[in-house]
């Protein structure tokens, strides 16, 4: 049955091509637009460590002194004073807890004619590696022997570490970073979390990842370059209880340990208090990473505004279809009074029209998948740096017809009822 309703509804729109291709048109470039700005929604809102995400979490303190002006954030931005993150780190109140840093150095090639090229990196501590899964193509991360002894040893990511020394092993050779020697204890195997949620969450959260990981310590003792963000209210230096810097993650197993570890954050709070410190109102929290990717807008507000702006089009253009469809089906008001004269059911003609819209939203979705496909190429022209992670995936692949076919079924409701409403007696007559 439905197979003859499609055959009829491709003659039909053949008897009005002018008519079907610009429905076609508009359904494609709505679909189009719409999809291209899903597809990049779908991608950057995705979860960076699938199955671990609800184990790791954000602890956050707020340090700073009480406002000076109208123009200081009233929340705090979730970076830690180096005392203050060392005094969780040691209090080993989680089943794990890494403090870490963003970094830029000076690589220096130890082939000579080479010159130095700068990459950016992570100054982390031992827990890092095992608390977000971070897998390794060879070696091994640092222990936490290693942190307290200031030890000189890195790990290099893929990228990295097959611009330095190609297909040759790694481990244990040695790599010049700004002007101290490092030993490399394990290369990664290329880790690319999108976003960089244990980052500062600023423009670098999407894109080019880290590209080696450093001791915590060891960077501080030899003052390498910091990369990121640093509010500090009086001096000190980066040290100093005056400057929040750092970040600061913990893992916790369950919610009973969450729980547990709030608790012991709102005490740490009210002791530092007692000490004549952070003396803003109660700001101790712990954020779920998913949670806490939410709080710090990480998707950028713009993409939220174009996606907006793009279903805003696809309405317009499904109102549009809507008036075609309903000029179309009241053409053939003499057709449709025919078939119902002749013992045809306004269900059977609610069906046949209900058919045709939805072969017309199956040719709308192909146009729209050309398009959407020519508008994620646009965007990974761009110089954003999520611009490389706007690929059209399988999901969104089925959902484009999916997307396309309810809209045209939905928007061919009120054309298919009006036509089924036409009186036969009134139309026949007028033939």
């Amino acid at each position: 049955m439905l197979g003859y309703y499609a055959t009829t509804a491709i003659s039909s729109l053949r008897r009005s091509k002018a008519l079907a291709v610009l429905m076609v048109l508009v359904i494609g470039l709505g679909i189009g637009a719409s999809m291209t700005m899903i597809t990049i929604f779908h991608v950057l809102s995705g979860d960076p460590l699938p199955g671990r995400s609800d184990q790791l979490y954000a602890p956050v303190i707020d340090p700073r002194p009480l406002a000076r002006d109208h123009s200081e954030p009233a929340e705090p931005d979730g970076n830690f004073t180096w005392p203050d993150a060392m005094n969780l780190l040691h209090a080993q109140r989680a089943d794990r807890q890494a403090v870490m840093a963003g970094g830029a150095v000076p690589v220096r090639p130890q082939q000579s004619g080479e010159l130095p090229f700068y990459e950016t990196g992570r100054y982390v501590t031992a827990d890092f590696f095992g608390m977000f899964k971070v897998p390794f193509a060879t070696g091994s991360a640092w222990r936490s022997e290693d942190d307290e002894s200031h030890a000189r040893i890195v790990v290099l990511n893929s990228e990295l570490n097959r611009k330095l020394f190609g297909n040759t092993p790694s481990i244990g050779r040695t790599v010049r970073l700004k002007n101290a020697d490092f030993r490399v204890v394990g290369v990664l195997d290329d880790w690319r979390p999108q976003p960089q949620f244990y980052a500062q969450l600023n423009g670098r959260v999407f894109g080019k990842t880290d590209q080696f990981f450093l001791p915590l310590q060891t960077a501080q003792d030899l003052n390498l370059d910091f990369n990121g963000r640093m509010s500090c209210w009086d001096s000190g230096g980066r040290t100093s209880e005056h400057c929040a810097w750092l970040q600061f993650w913990v893992q916790l197993d369950s919610t009973a340990k969450a729980e547990a570890y709030r608790q012991f954050l709102g005490s740490y709070w009210r002791e530092q208090q007692a000490h004549g410190r952070m003396p803003r109102p109660a700001h101790a929290h712990l954020f779920g990473l998913m949670d806490w990717l939410t709080r710090q807008h990480a998707i950028p507000d713009d993409l939220r505004l174009q996606l907006s702006l793009s279903l805003g089009f696809l309405a317009v253009c499904m109102i549009n279809v809507v008036g075609l469809l309903l000029a179309t089906f009241l053409r053939r008001g003499g057709e449709i009074s025919v078939r119902r004269a002749l013992g045809a059911r306004r269900w059977d003609i609610f069906l046949q029209l209900g058919v045709e819209s939805c072969v017309i939203g199956l040719a709308g979705g192909l146009l729209g998948l050309g398009i959407a496909c020519l508008g994620l190429w646009s965007v990974r022209q761009r110089p954003d740096g999520y611009a490389q992670l706007a690929q059209m995936d399988a999901s969104m692949l089925f959902g484009t017809f999916v997307l396309a076919l309810v809209a045209s079924v939905v928007a061919g409701l009120l054309p298919a009822w009006r036509a089924c409403r036409i009186p036969p007696a009134l139309q026949l007559k007028t033939q």
